[in-house]
């Protein structure tokens, strides 16, 4: 991941980061690589305040562009439409520990069992 430009905003608490990605013979980065690199790039980043928006491939072309934002906080961050956070949010679950499921569904079918008075 190459930055092209990078600016401060003092007034949304972010950085903006605009970036291009090149990669030969390989498909389109994933939305969490780019992410994860995003992080990288600027230090003391939280990856759940990162959101990479405006990503672009053009046919044909072994390159990505696209805008980083990296907020200072969860009240900054809270400005992000929510179909964004969504999109984000689904790698971001993915990577976390898949025991609270397992738990909340263990739960579930111990109220099936008891029964109830009907």
């Amino acid at each position: 991941m190459q930055v092209i430009e990078r600016k401060d905003n003092p007034l949304l608490n972010r950085v903006e980061i605009r970036f291009v990605w090149d990669h030969p013979n390989t498909p389109t980065p994933k939305l969490e690589e780019m992410v994860s690199a995003a992080t990288k790039i600027e230090p003391g980043a939280n990856s759940d305040l990162v959101f990479v928006k405006d990503v672009s491939t053009r046919y044909g072309m072994p390159r990505t562009t696209g805008l980083a934002l990296i907020y200072g906080s969860e009240e900054a961050a809270s400005i992000e439409p929510n179909h964004i956070v969504m999109r984000h949010n689904r790698f971001r679950q993915a990577d976390q520990d898949d025991s609270p499921v397992e738990e909340a569904s263990d739960e579930e079918d111990s109220t099936q069992e008891e029964g109830g008075d009907e």
